[in-house]
């Protein structure tokens, strides 16, 4: 039986980004292909934060008057909807600023003696050479403060994780990897890599910062043990992102940052700390972005995921077509829309990425330029730095037109073809 994914009314979509209908560069039309970095708000989560704030502001989880009790209600539920989003419990999300943190969170536990998991001299911990920074860092810090090994697996020539490149031994105590590059757009083979892991004994660790936006994710079928992502490349605010952690592993996790909110009992002597997710929430938490957020997870579900994972397939599709016609353009990753998301990343011969940028942006068209803080992922290509397109929902195909045009453009300019 044939299931029919419903289209997106783009136009309808765009209406409610307002910051997409403004002008750039001497009034050219934006053209905004940089989501991967951050996404745009729509008014209704503009709206959501506003409400929040102009009617029950105040303190959650504290105080007995009603303006708390509203706030704290707010708060919580959503988490709740947050949590039903990805396909996991409340009690298993805890906000924390952006996945920089939660990953930050989840790696600075495992060296606590405390942490029942915790690493030491002889453990491994297992990454892949796709990793934004955030999911690379964190572990080489718990690499040099335990005395562990860090390792990878290796990507193959089209950007995509080589799960064949490095073998597992019951050493290995985590495997962290992004579900989908932020470079080269690949989908990691999830299933297959946390096989591979549960099969050793090992904690998965998953950054979904370039999946939960753009397509259906369930962390309880994916069968990871921890994940975050952040809510400002989904439509949300910035300042607030997200962990999932498992049930039975989250409760062992010892606290990140300590001090009110998070404790249970406090004497002079010492102190005992609150079950999680509150535990991990120390202090005044990001009430309204948490709330602003929970309205992008319902914008989201309004549109639906399966939708929004079509539409960017074709957006996706088109682009890189469109590169691909061009003379002297190469593609970063995975050449078929099947293999990858919507990060599409590319060089011009003979112009270096910021150059190219800047010309681009003269044309309207904003696109990220750089390593995308994936340094040893361009090091293992032998390039400096990519340009990269990245789309969202209310994305266009015109758009995807005008990329390729001020390429061209900027190609002219440069006399570069």
């Amino acid at each position: 039986m044939t299931v029919q994914v419903p289209t997106v009314d783009v136009a309808r979509i765009r209406a409610d980004f307002p910051i997409l209908g403004r002008t750039v560069r001497d009034g050219k039309p934006l053209v905004y292909l940089d989501s991967g970095a951050t996404s745009q708000r729509p008014t209704q989560v503009l709206d959501a934060e506003r409400a929040f704030l102009t009617t029950c502001n105040a303190a959650v989880h504290r105080g007995a008057h009603e303006l708390s009790e509203e706030a704290t209600d707010a708060y919580e539920g959503a988490r709740a909807v947050i949590a039903d989003f990805v396909g996991a419990d409340a009690d298993e999300l805890v906000f924390t600023k952006n996945a920089t943190e939660s990953l930050n969170l989840v790696a600075y536990a495992f060296a606590d003696a405390r942490f029942p998991r915790r690493v030491g001299p002889g453990d491994e911990i297992v990454v892949t050479e796709l990793e934004h920074h955030a999911n690379l860092v964190p572990w080489q810090e718990l690499a040099r403060r335990t005395g562990a090994t860090l390792r990878w697996y290796g990507v193959t020539d089209d950007g995509r994780i080589d799960p064949d490149s490095l073998e597992l031994t019951d050493r290995v105590k985590v495997v962290a990897f992004t579900h989908q590059s932020n470079v080269t757009g690949a989908v990691a083979p999830v299933e297959e890599l946390v096989r591979r892991a549960q099969s050793v004994g090992a904690v998965v660790v998953l950054d979904a910062c370039q999946s939960v936006p753009h397509m259906g994710v369930d962390f309880h079928a994916l069968g990871v043990d921890f994940a975050a992502f952040s809510g400002h490349k989904m439509f949300g605010p910035s300042g607030v992102g997200v962990l999932y952690g498992r049930r039975e592993l989250l409760a062992d996790v010892p606290p990140f940052i300590t001090g009110g909110s998070m404790i249970e009992t406090v004497t002079m002597e010492a102190s005992t700390f609150a079950p999680p997710p509150q535990r991990f929430e120390a202090g005044s938490p990001m009430s309204s972005q948490a709330v602003g957020l929970g309205a992008a997870v319902r914008y989201l579900q309004q549109i639906g995921m399966d939708a929004v994972a079509a539409h960017e397939h074709e957006l996706t599709a088109a682009a890189l077509a469109e590169l691909a016609g061009i003379d002297g353009v190469r593609i970063v990753g995975p050449t078929a829309a099947e293999q990858r998301g919507g990060a599409v990343s590319f060089v011009v011969d003979g112009i270096h990425a910021h150059d190219l940028g800047q010309i681009l942006d003269d044309e309207g068209v904003e696109i990220r330029v750089g390593h995308h803080c994936a340094w040893p992922l361009h090091r293992r290509f032998g390039i400096a730095a990519t340009a990269r397109a990245s789309f969202a929902v209310y994305n266009t195909l015109d758009e995807v037109a005008a990329l390729g045009a001020a390429i061209r453009r900027a190609q002219d300019f440069f006399g570069a073809r």
